[in-house]
């Protein structure tokens, strides 16, 4: 049992890395057999919550209900996960739907044997060796982890923060460029920094706004 538990907490830590493929896997949700590869050629905002029926994860899914016609608009899906069962997944959907005036337009995830959380590092021992920690997996087109995020049961999410992280990373594809601190969609973004002396020099003439050679920002 001491080996199988040690085992466990192993597999629970194990975190997937930026830049690398989410982890595949098949599982039962509340709409039915889902894949990760049903999500291949759009981004995919992937995250846990605790536990079914609890305050604070009750206003997370409303707020992402509220949010997720904007993300399709820029081709983002939603997808839901905690190890509580498809029944009580259902139950708890159809009440947020009739408390708040809300439509659930997304899947969640029934990880009761929790294959899907240990695959992406989801629980955290040190709050609960059961029940998901609040994670977040930004997962793009191609199936690459672009972004993840923790945190602890007792904080609910920026609903508006994960739409400027999505926006963030669809622009650094599109435009190959970074994006500053605080960036909103319509500021300007920073381009690659010089590699050479010559580049560096040739920088300073090319109409970017550049407080040096190495930080030069443009407008898109």
């Amino acid at each position: 049992m001491e080996a199988k538990a040690e085992q466990e907490v192993g597999e629970a830590r194990h975190l997937p890395r930026i830049g690398e493929a989410a982890p595949d896997f098949e599982a039962e949700s509340t709409f039915g057999t889902i894949r990760l590869e049903d999500f291949r050629g759009s981004w995919l905002i992937f995250f846990s919550h605790p536990a079914d029926f609890t305050p604070v994860c009750t206003t997370e899914f409303a707020a992402f209900a509220e949010i997720q016609d904007e993300l399709k608009q820029i081709n983002v899906n939603l997808m839901g996960l905690s190890v509580d069962s498809v029944m009580a997944h259902i139950a708890w959907v159809r009440n947020i739907e009739e408390k708040f005036g809300l439509e659930i337009q997304f899947p969640v995830i029934a990880d009761s044997d929790r294959k899907v959380a240990h695959l992406y590092g989801m629980i955290m021992p040190g709050e609960s060796k059961t029940e998901t920690a609040r994670c977040v997996f930004v997962i793009d087109p191609d199936g690459i982890l672009r972004s993840l995020i923790y945190y602890p049961m007792t904080t609910g999410r920026n609903m508006q923060e994960l739409l400027r992280l999505v926006r963030a990373l669809q622009t650094t594809d599109k435009h190959t460029v970074s994006t500053p601190a605080n960036w909103q969609p319509g500021d300007a973004v920073i381009v690659p920094p010089p590699r050479t002396q010559e580049l560096a020099e040739e920088r300073l003439h090319e109409g970017y706004d550049c407080k040096d050679w190495y930080f030069c920002q443009k407008a898109i």
